[in-house]
C-alpha cells in the first residue's frame, strides 16, 4: 500500500460519523471517498484522516484503535423521552461535560490553595425530605424570600437574580448554546437542557441556552436541587414533562415549589377565570414564565392534562415568536461572563495575573485566543482598572 495512506478499520470511520450524528450523504459532500472508506474499498491518507477527525469532532488517535471505544456519560443520566430510547451522547454533549469538569477541577484546586471554605448546603438534602420544606430551605440559601421575589419587575430579571445569588453562595453557573467558544458547534436542546456537577467546593450548574429563556428558569432551579441533593446528573426534563425517575421527580418538585409555592398558588386562584388570563396573571404575580404558571395549575388540579398540553403548545409557539436568540448577539465580553460564569472567570483571570495559572490554560478554559481579549475581559470583570 502507498505510504501516503493509513491502514484503519473501516467500522471506525462509520462509528465516528454516526457518533457525530452526521449522515453519510452530508459528509460525503466534503469527503467524496467516504463511502469507500466505510466499505473498506479505499483507505484515507493521513491528511484526509486528520481533516475527517476534525469534521466529526473525534480525537484522531481513536481512529487507529482496533475497535470503537465506549463513551458512557461521566455522570448520572436523568434524561427521559417518552416512548423513545435515549441515543448515545453526542460529541457536543461529551465535550461540554469534559470542559466543565476541567473547569470544576481547576476551581476546586484554586479553592483549596486559597483555603476557602466549602459550600455547606451541597448534599445537605435527602430524597426522603418533603420537597416543600426543601424549597423553603432554597429560599434561605439564596436569601430570596417569596415576598422579595414579588418586587422584581419581571421574570427575566428574576432569572438573572437567581444566577447572581447562586454564584454569590458558591455555585458556578455556566450557560451557553455552543461547545466552548466554537460557534459552529451548537448544543441540541432535544438532547439535554442542563446538568449539575455536585462538589462540596466547586458545585457547578450548566444551562443549555438553546432552550427558551422561559424554560431556562425551571432548569436552573432543577439543577440547583440536584446540587443540594448532592447528585451529579444530566437532565432534559422541561416544565411540560413528567418523569418516573425518583431523583428527577424530587428535583422537579423542589424547583416548582420554589418558583410557585402551592399554598400561594391555591390562595391566588380565581374560579372561572379564563386559563390564558390566569397563566399571564400568575406569571406576573410570581415572576415566573407562563410555562411554569401553566404547569403549576396542572399540579394544583385546576386544569386537565388535555387542556394543559393544548395551552402548553400555544404558549411555546407564542414564546418562540417573541424570543430572539440569547447567544447569537450582544456584547461578547458580557456574554462570556454568562458562558463560563462570573465567579469562575474572575478566579481564572486573577490567578493568571498573579502567575499561578498559565495563560495558555486560562485561554483554553475561558475560550480566548488573544492576549488583547484576555485583558479586556479582566477590565470587564473589574480585576484590573
Amino acid at each position: 500500500m502507498n505510504r501516503n495512506f493509513v491502514s484503519i478499520q473501516p467500522n471506525l470511520i462509520t462509528w465516528a460519523r454516526e457518533r457525530a450524528r452526521i449522515s453519510i450523504d452530508t459528509l460525503s459532500k466534503r469527503f467524496p471517498k467516504l463511502p469507500k472508506w466505510e466499505s473498506g474499498e479505499l483507505q484515507p491518507t493521513l491528511r484526509q484522516l486528520e481533516d475527517f477527525s476534525k469534521a466529526v469532532h473525534v480525537p484522531i488517535g481513536y481512529l487507529f484503535l482496533p475497535e470503537p471505544i465506549r463513551e458512557p456519560l461521566p455522570i448520572s443520566d436523568f434524561r427521559t423521552i417518552a416512548d423513545k430510547e435515549l441515543t448515545k451522547p453526542s460529541p457536543n454533549l461529551l465535550d461540554t461535560l469534559y470542559l466543565c469538569q476541567e473547569r470544576q477541577t481547576w476551581y476546586k484546586e484554586y479553592m483549596t490553595l486559597h483555603r476557602m471554605p466549602n459550600v455547606p448546603f451541597v448534599g445537605s438534602a435527602k430524597l426522603q425530605e418533603n420537597p416543600i420544606a426543601v424549597a423553603r430551605k432554597v429560599e434561605s440559601y439564596l436569601g430570596i424570600s417569596f415576598e422579595g421575589r414579588r418586587t422584581f419587575p419581571n421574570w427575566s430579571e428574576a432569572l438573572k437574580t437567581y444566577v447572581q445569588k447562586m454564584e454569590e453562595v458558591g455555585v458556578l453557573v455556566m450557560a451557553s448554546s455552543i461547545v466552548g467558544s466554537n460557534t459552529h458547534r451548537h448544543l441540541d436542546v432535544e438532547e439535554f437542557r442542563g446538568f449539575a456537577l455536585a462538589d462540596s467546593y466547586a458545585p457547578l450548574i450548566f444551562i443549555n441556552t438553546s432552550d427558551s429563556k422561559a424554560a431556562q428558569m425551571f432548569t436552573l432551579l432543577l439543577e440547583f436541587a440536584h446540587v443540594i441533593l448532592g447528585e451529579s446528573g444530566i437532565s432534559n426534563a422541561g416544565v411540560g414533562q413528567v418523569t418516573d425517575m425518583e431523583v428527577e421527580k424530587w428535583c422537579n418538585a423542589v424547583a416548582a415549589e420554589f418558583l410557585m409555592p402551592m399554598e400561594r398558588t391555591l390562595s391566588e386562584y380565581r374560579e372561572n377565570e379564563p386559563i390564558q388570563d390566569a397563566i399571564q396573571r400568575f406569571a406576573k404575580l410570581f415572576k415566573v414564565s407562563s410555562l411554569v404558571a401553566l404547569r403549576r395549575l396542572l399540579d394544583a388540579g385546576k386544569i386537565s392534562q388535555k387542556d394543559f398540553w393544548l395551552y402548553y403548545q400555544e404558549e411555546l409557539t407564542r414564546i418562540s415568536n417573541l424570543q430572539t436568540s440569547g447567544d447569537g448577539g450582544g456584547d461578547f465580553y458580557r456574554t462570556l461572563g454568562v458562558r463560563v460564569g462570573k465567579r469562575f472567570a474572575t478566579a481564572v483571570v486573577t490567578s493568571t495575573l498573579e502567575g499561578q495559572t498559565l495563560f495558555r490554560d486560562a485561554f483554553r478554559m475561558l475560550g480566548f485566543k488573544k492576549n488583547e481579549t484576555f485583558y479586556k475581559e479582566a477590565r470587564e470583570l473589574g480585576v484590573i482598572a
